[in-house]
Formats: structure tokens, sequence, C-alpha cells
């Protein structure tokens, strides 16, 4: 019988989850965070007051039964700000952690939270690096995004002060003159978010972005009655979809041309088959990302202006060498398309090329021994971990884990579109119902 569930991380997805184990009566809980501030994430406990959130307000509900909780939620603190609105990313870190804080008061027998790191886990029983252990039924990773990885070109100046390898470092912001100027590897809402907080703390030297090919988000739209929704996943292959979608779009516009296919991308995603999806990847995700991943209009006004005023150029190539030079790093760089190198002499070296899931690829301590012993593997497009429909995670032999879950980004793989709230939202909160249903019924069918 599952009586006891550890999730290890809690950012959004291990916080949700465990609020709603509570609220579907299961097992309880332990929230395991290395960070010390459970219920917020990368996301929002290290947003500044400018960062705002990409979704606007009236879909950011934390519960899919309750979609008008967080406007609610504004409306009951006075908050100005409505349904149409893309409320800062603080305001909403806020709204978890009175979440999470109102849960563990209401049952505060049902819900632990632990700080440290998990190194290991087997059989549910979660081991800390400080040799504590969470004995538990059933261990869930929530692990979230993953670090990103060095550029590449850029492994001769790992270690030097001026490369800074995780955009939300407060060294990336910290020590630069007005005549500096940073480069940002990456092109895409990590590095909007970085450019802001450079403004935020006073920064008037010059920035470039790079990326191999130089596409920005692009912005939302003022908000407008649609036309009546699909009834019905689409079901030709990706690449007669794309041309679907671009017709459909001549007719209402491409922003609703993309939203309409959000309640069946993980569906299409799911019927692909394996060359399709690594065509997409290879080809079309970073223009599925630019429009799908969309700007809140007063953040996309500001970048703008900052390229309009020379503050902000954003460049396509890509990263060749880098050396260290007096106070800097002389960066060697192609443009797409051409063949020569051309050299920039930066101050500062920001990575902002986004998460990554590769297990292959990762230094985080419990992934490692995870994937090392066999009790995970990555999923065939190597974007994080394998794992079934209701969560279970696949062993390198293929059978799944009873024990173990996953949830979140790290499940990209077999669910594409799982990176947003109104997605993780829904996840967490089938995984929650699985879990309390077999809570029930004495852990049959796990």
């Amino acid at each position: 019988m599952i009586d006891h569930v550890a999730i290890v991380g809690a950012g959004f997805s291990g916080t949700l989850l465990a609020i709603n184990l509570l609220r579907h009566d299961g097992p309880r809980a332990t929230l395991i965070e290395r960070g010390g501030a459970a219920g917020q994430g990368v996301a929002y406990g290290m947003a500044q007051p400018d960062h705002l959130l990409n979704v606007r307000a009236a879909n950011m509900s934390a519960f899919p039964d309750r979609p008008d909780h967080f406007v609610r939620w504004l409306a009951e603190r006075g908050d100005t700000q409505g349904a149409g609105d893309f409320v800062p990313r603080a305001t909403y870190g806020a709204y978890l952690r009175e979440l999470l804080a109102g849960a563990q008061a209401a049952a505060p027998d049902r819900l632990t939270i632990v700080e440290g790191e998990a190194i290991d886990c087997d059989g549910g029983r979660v081991t800390l690096r400080d040799g504590r252990t969470v004995a538990a039924n059933v261990a869930v990773l929530a692990v979230g995004n993953l670090a990103p990885q060095v550029p590449p070109g850029l492994e001769a100046v790992i270690g030097s002060p001026a490369y800074v390898g995780n955009p939300w470092d407060a060294r990336g912001t910290a020590g630069l003159g007005d005549d500096d100027c940073v480069l940002l590897v990456g092109t895409g809402l990590t590095m909007v978010d970085v450019v802001l907080t450079l403004e935020a703390r006073g920064f008037a030297g010059r920035m470039v972005a790079l990326s191999r090919r130089g596409l920005l988000p692009h912005r939302h739209a003022p908000a407008t009655p649609g036309d009546p929704p699909r009834s019905e996943r689409p079901r030709p292959p990706l690449s007669a979809l794309v041309r679907e979608v671009r017709a459909r779009g001549e007719v209402i516009g491409w922003r609703s041309a993309i939203d309409e296919l959000r309640p069946f991308t993980q569906g299409i995603w799911a019927a692909a088959e394996g060359n399709e999806r690594r065509r997409f990847l290879r080809h079309l995700r970073p223009w599925w990302d630019i429009h799908r991943h969309r700007l809140a209009p007063a953040v996309a006004v500001r970048i703008a202006a900052l390229v309009d005023s020379g503050r902000l150029t954003v460049l396509a190539g890509k990263t060749c060498d880098a050396v260290p030079n007096g106070d800097g790093i002389d960066v060697r760089w192609r443009p797409r398309g051409a063949e020569a190198c051309e050299t920039l002499h930066v101050a500062r070296i920001i990575c902002c090329t986004g998460p990554q899931g590769d297990l292959a690829r990762t230094n985080d301590p419990l992934l490692c021994q995870l994937h090392a012993r066999g009790s995970i593997r990555p999923d065939p497009e190597h974007l994080g971990v394998e794992v079934e429909s209701t969560g279970r995670v696949r062993r390198a032999d293929g059978e799944t884990d009873d024990s173990l879950f996953a949830i979140g980004p790290m499940t990209r793989g077999a669910f594409w579109e799982i990176v947003a709230v109104p997605d993780l939202r829904r996840q967490v909160w089938d995984v929650a119902r699985y879990l309390s249903n077999a809570h029930w019924v004495g852990g049959e069918g796990l």
C-alpha cells in the first residue's frame, strides 16, 4: 500500500504534486528541495520585478478543476491586474508559496518539507548527500530543467571568471562597467530574462546575443475572441500539419492557428514516428519555439527598443573558440552562411542556450546515479527521462518501475509540450490522482 510519496524537487511541478496529493486525500508527501526555497523553483524564485509571465493570468491557475483560481487570488489580494494581463513572475511565485503554506498548515502531519540534496533513490527510499534518508513507497523526480550545456567552442574558458554557465548566477551581472560588452549565447526566452536583469541592475553597456539562426521570440497579440476551437486532433504527418497550420494561419492569423493546436499537441507528438520527431527537432524546433512560446507585449516592446537603440545586437552564427584576454575573453564566431570567423572581445559570456535534458551530458548527481545503475534511461530523442503515460519511469531493461515516477520538463520526450503551467498542472493532477487511487486500493495497478 502506498502511504508515503517522496518528491525530489519543490519547484512548480513538485509543489503542485504535493498539494494535489493532499487535495485528493492521497498518501502523505515529503518535498525534498536542495535550494532551500520550496514552492517556486528557478522560474519564479529568481525573477526580477520586470520579469513577466508569458501566459495571461486567465490561464495560470494551479488547478485544472478551478480555472479561475489565480485570477480570483489576484482580486482577493487587491491586485489591479486581471485575466487578460501578463502578471510579474514574482507575483506568481508568491501565489505558489501561499498555496504551499496553506496546504502545510491545513495538514501538517501529511506534508513535510526537507532541505537537502538527493543523490540516490531506490525502491522509494531517497538518500541525501548528508546521509539522511527519506523512506517512502514511491519517489517522484520533479527536478525541473537541467542547466544548459557549455556551447561548442567555449570549453577552454569554462574556468574563467568571465564565463558564466548558469544564467541565474548573480556573477553574470556583477562587476560590469558601462563600456563593457556582454555576449549572451542564445536568443530565446532565457536571453530575454538576462537582458532585463542586466538592465534592472544598471548595466548600460552593449549586449550581443548569438544563436545559430538569430531568432527572437515573437510577441503575444492583444486577446481577441477567436473562431470556434478545433474539436478533434489533426491526424496528418508533421510535414502535412505544417502546411495545414500555414493555410489556417492565413485565415485566422498565425497566433490563433498555433494556439488552437495546444489541446492536441501532446497527442500529435505521441502519434508521430521516431523519424518524424527527429526531423521536427532538427529542422522545425527553433521556429516552433519562437511562435509557440511568446513574449508578453510589454517585454517585447522593451527588447525591440534595445535593438533599435543599438544596445542589443542579435547575431546568427555559432561560436568557434574563445581565449581569455586581459579581464575579458576573445570569442571567435562564424556568421551563419559564412566561411571565415570574426572576433569579438567581451567582458562577460553568459550561457543562455536554455535547459537541456540529455542524461548522457548532465552532471546532476541523482540522475547520474540512477542512469548509471539502469534505474532510468533516456527517451529516444534524448530530451529527458523515458516514462510511460502515468509517469512511471522506464528502466534500462525497458520495464517500468512501480516505485519511481518522473514529472515536469524531464518528461518532454513522452509529452513534448510539458514546460508551461497549463500542461504541467494537468500532468501533476493526473499523477496525484493515480497515486491517490493506488493509495486507497493498496497499490493495485502500480
